[in-house]
């Protein structure tokens, strides 16, 4: 489902509920209609009974809740046609939109003719696709601490990593363990993920620092982090990190509450 056909069904169903109200509402509101009269010092407010008085009942202050009703009535009214029209050529464009999208051609082909062609329109998922198709050699330090498993198949190098990786696969969300990341002054570093944004096409960094009581762990941490920094990649921006001590383990319930709320 792309995005715009995601943006059309949200409207859809937001103009659904507010129509509900609106139409509980229509039979409950007292007779006539409302006249405003504004001079440069006061405002006058007046109930109009049929459409031959042109003058009306004149509304006091001791009359908000009929005022109010009143005005709520023409509101009413106003917002139920305009929102019926507006449902009604949302869901005949959606339904003419889902039958004769152009990326579709693609999706349809068989998988051999697919290896094939280049579509003209790439799909969130066709980005995915390609950005994950893309081979890299990982960081080849100390290969062999790579011990525990994530879903995707792969090997990680913590528990809190293979954790980690688990909820992006999860999430749906594209991810590379330990892809590298060339610096301005062509150091390369390998930062524990490497996150696309699918919507916005936005490559993130995502680092666990996962041993924060230790000193000399932690004097590394903030030096990478002054890297990153000098490098264009800041916190908030294009880079997410969690930590952990011995006493504070990984929130896992937190970390996928963040990487839904940031990739949603």
């Amino acid at each position: 489902m792309n995005e715009l056909t995601v943006i059309m069904k949200k409207r859809i169903a937001v103009l659904k509920r507010a129509i509900s109200i609106a139409e509980r509402e229509e039979d409950s509101f007292p007779e006539g209609r409302l006249r405003v009269s504004k001079t440069t010092n006061q405002t006058r407010y007046y109930r109009m009974m049929d459409t031959g008085d042109e003058t009306g009942e004149y509304l006091n202050t001791k009359q908000k809740e009929l005022i109010r009703l009143l005005s709520q009535k023409d509101y009413n009214k106003r917002f139920l046609k305009c929102a019926r029209l507006e449902l009604y050529k949302l869901q005949s464009f959606l339904t003419l939109y889902q039958k004769v999208q152009a990326d579709r051609i693609y999706d349809d082909l068989r998988m051999e003719r697919k290896k094939l062609v280049e579509p003209y329109i790439l799909t969130d998922e066709l980005v995915a696709a390609k950005w994950m198709s893309k081979s890299f050699k990982s960081n080849p330090y100390k290969s062999e601490n790579r011990i525990f498993d994530t879903k995707r198949g792969e090997k990680v190098r913590s528990k809190s990593e293979s954790i980690i990786a688990d909820i992006l696969f999860e999430l749906g969300i594209p991810y590379k363990y330990e892809c590298p990341l060339k610096m301005k002054n062509g150091q390369i570093k390998y930062p524990d993920f490497t996150l696309l944004n699918i919507k916005t096409k936005e490559v993130i960094f995502f680092e666990h620092f996962g041993c924060m009581d230790d000193e000399e762990y932690r004097a590394n941490t903030m030096n990478k982090m002054d890297t990153y920094r000098k490098n264009g990649i800041y916190p908030g921006k294009n880079l997410i990190f969690t930590y952990e001590t011995e006493n504070n383990p990984l929130d896992i319930k937190g970390v996928r509450l963040m990487l839904e709320d940031l990739f949603a």
